[in-house]
Parts: structure tokens; C-alpha cells; sequence
């Protein structure tokens, strides 16, 4: 925790840079220090403090100088000159010029202690702050790395995609050589379908794929009020996604696998029938 202990001075200056930080400057020192707050409420509290605190030492100070001013004209008085004493008096200017001048000390004294601990209380909230920036920091890298990963997998199940349709089109092609040296019956024909439609099913899943990742860029790119919203978001989305596409896929290649095997059968035997025939 960094506690700043400094006497408030008329040539100092606090600028608010945004909502929750601000910077306090010494043109004398030639310092500047960043202050964080909570909220942007207690920023304007301790920005209306350093005011006041700061008109008060000014006018402490023009006290002091006309306190000054006063007294040095009697230094050059001769000595047969009686000089009145302003203290004496009971009700005299000289008692409550030294009366304010004792109520501007306490107060002064009060309002440095006030703003030791608003320093104090900012340090500490600075700090907080830094502990959720680089937490922060942390979540946006496995967040990235959940994408690049997302993406590794998207790239994975297009190959696969795109083996399954090669697949696909070669069995067609024999389905169609087939088909032009006889009838087609009503099964191969159920049989085409149901391959055509797992195919087109699964090119469907794919595009889904593809939205959803785009949504998670997209939204990767935007500000959340909720950091912690944001991580859970694109957490429950990535196993969702990643669950509901390895399961269709294990559905799918079973699916094709078996129509396949039993696609092939029947063509086999078809064709042995055609040639012994």
C-alpha cells in the first residue's frame, strides 16, 4: 500500500483524469501522483476536499502575510515611540485576528488528518484496482486461448466434413453406376436420401459452428459491464458448443457408417446377382 503524507499547499493542483481516477500534482516538487478511488463519487468528494483544504492553506497563508505586514512597520519605529500592543485590547482587532488565525490551525490540523486517511483509503483502493486489472488481464488470455482452441476444433471438424463428403460423392458415383445397369428399387433409393440428408445435416452443423464462433469474437471485442458475466458467458457456450457438436457428430458418423456399411452390402449383392445372371 503506497499512503502519500503531504501538507496540502495553494501551488498544488488535483485534475480528474476519468471517472475513478485522478492525479495530484506539485508544480514546487515537480511530483505527480495517480490516485484511484472506488467510485466515481468518492473521486468528487476528495476532489471537493482537496479544494477546500487547499483554499483554507491559502488563506492561512495571506493571514500570515498580512500578519507580517503589520508587524514589520514597527521595527522601524524610534524608541521614544510607544507602540500600542494590538493583544492587549479585550475586544480589539489584534484578539480576533490571533482567535482566527488559531481556528484556521485547528482546521487545518482536522482537515490533514481527513485527507491522510481519504490517501489512505485511495491507496488501498488503488491497489484493489491493480489486483483486478491483472486479474483481468488473466481472464482475456484463457478467453483467447478458449478461442484459438474453439477455432483449432472448427478447422478439425471441417477435415472431417470434408472426408465425409468425399465419401459421400464416391458412393454416389457407384450408387449412379449401379443404378445405370438396373432398376433402382425403392430402398436404394430411401437409402440415397438418408445419406444426402446426413450430409446436409451435417453442413448445417458446421455453419452453427461458424455463427457461434463469430459470436464469440464479436463479443470478445465488445466491453462487458460484468467481466465476470462475460468469463461465464463464453464459458457455458464453449462446452455447450463443444458438447452438442461432438455428440451430433458421433450421431452423424455412427449414422453414416452403418448406411454406409449396409449401402454397400446391398449393392454387392446386387451386383453378384447381375453378373451371374
Amino acid at each position: 500500500q503506497a499512503i502519500i503524507n503531504s501538507t496540502i499547499t495553494p501551488n498544488m493542483t488535483f485534475t480528474k483524469t476519468s471517472q475513478k481516477f485522478g492525479q495530484w500534482a506539485d508544480s514546487r516538487a515537480n511530483t505527480v501522483y495517480g490516485l484511484g478511488f472506488a467510485s466515481e463519487q468518492h473521486l468528487a468528494q476528495f476532489a471537493e476536499k482537496f479544494q477546500e483544504v487547499k483554499e483554507a492553506a491559502r488563506l492561512a497563508r495571506e493571514k500570515s502575510q498580512d500578519k507580517t505586514e503589520l508587524t514589520n512597520p514597527a521595527l522601524n519605529i524610534t524608541s521614544h515611540q510607544v507602540i500600542p500592543s494590538p493583544i492587549i485590547s479585550s475586544n480589539g482587532p489584534g484578539e480576533d485576528k490571533l482567535f482566527r488565525s488559531q481556528s484556521a490551525d485547528v482546521e487545518m490540523s482536522t482537515e490533514k488528518e481527513r485527507l491522510k486517511k481519504m490517501l489512505s483509503e485511495g491507496s488501498v483502493s488503488e491497489v484493489q484496482w491493480e489486483a483486478e486489472f491483472f486479474s483481468l488481464q488473466d481472464n482475456n488470455s484463457r478467453l483467447v486461448a478458449a478461442l484459438h482452441e474453439a477455432n483449432a476444433n472448427v478447422d478439425q471438424w471441417k477435415k472431417q466434413l470434408a472426408a465425409y463428403q468425399e465419401e459421400t460423392e464416391s458412393l454416389r458415383q457407384r450408387v449412379a453406376e449401379l443404378e445405370s445397369q438396373g432398376t433402382p428399387d425403392s430402398s436404394s433409393e430411401n437409402n440415397k436420401e438418408e445419406l444426402s440428408q446426413s450430409l446436409e445435416e451435417l453442413e448445417l452443423l458446421l455453419k452453427a459452428k461458424d455463427e457461434e464462433i463469430q459470436l464469440l469474437k464479436s463479443q470478445k471485442c465488445g466491453r462487458w459491464e460484468a467481466e465476470g458475466e462475460r468469463e461465464e458467458t463464453l464459458q457455458k457456450l464453449q462446452v455447450r458448443l463443444q458438447v452438442k457438436l461432438q455428440v451430433k457428430l458421433q450421431k452423424l458418423q455412427v449414422r453414416l457408417q452403418v448406411k454406409l456399411q449396409v449401402k454397400l452390402q446391398k449393392l454387392q449383392v446386387r451386383l453378384q446377382v447381375q453378373l451371374q445372371v
